[in-house]
């Protein structure tokens, strides 16, 4: 059975300069709106992860309105909700006894960032077993800068936290891909 995981598609993750940089792929909230939709249409489960950041300055701490859930994806009845404090969303939470007490071996996954909440959450999955399709243009990252200083883009490190999950813990697609495979 397969299952929907939101990952921390929350207020506080738009904003283009939380981690003092810029952010790409705009639509991510919108994408993973569409995925949602379909998958609530079909009766799949669906599963949102909340970060709740313990550091009270930032825009995920509990309280602040950045710790709310994006418009798109706010989670009606029947939808379980797990909050985190961590980056993987299987860490202090019950998320890996839930999608086996339903019998889910495949979770489709998107939500923010990438390279952080993500990518830790894809490599864990991946490890304990479950069949992991990450939608590329449902995800988002942020720019960093590397240790010699050098800043690197939004998009490059997207692209390379995708590329590193790539195959070996999770198949890459897109939402029109996901939304076609529903459709049959």
């Amino acid at each position: 059975m397969t299952a929907l995981v939101l990952i921390d598609i929350q207020l506080g993750l738009q904003e283009t300069h939380f981690y003092g940089s810029e952010r790409n792929n705009a639509a991510a909230e919108t994408n993973a709106g569409k995925i949602l939709e379909v998958f609530r249409n079909r009766n799949f489960p669906v599963f949102h992860v909340q970060h709740n950041s313990t550091n009270p300055e930032s825009p995920l701490y509990p309280g602040k309105k950045g710790n709310g859930f994006h418009p798109e994806v706010i989670p009606i009845k029947g939808e379980l909700v797990f909050q985190k404090n961590v980056n993987s969303a299987f860490i202090g939470t019950p998320l890996e006894s839930e999608l086996r007490k339903q019998n889910i071996n495949h979770i489709v996954v998107a939500g923010l960032t990438t390279e952080h909440c993500v990518s830790t959450s894809v490599r864990m999955a991946a490890n304990l077993g479950f069949r992991v399709t990450l939608v590329s243009d449902a995800t988002a990252a942020f720019d960093k800068v590397g240790v010699d200083g050098q800043k690197f883009s939004a998009n490059l490190v997207h692209n390379a936290a995708l590329a590193n999950l790539k195959d070996e813990f999770a198949t890459i697609t897109k939402t029109k891909t996901i939304l076609n495979d529903l459709a049959n």
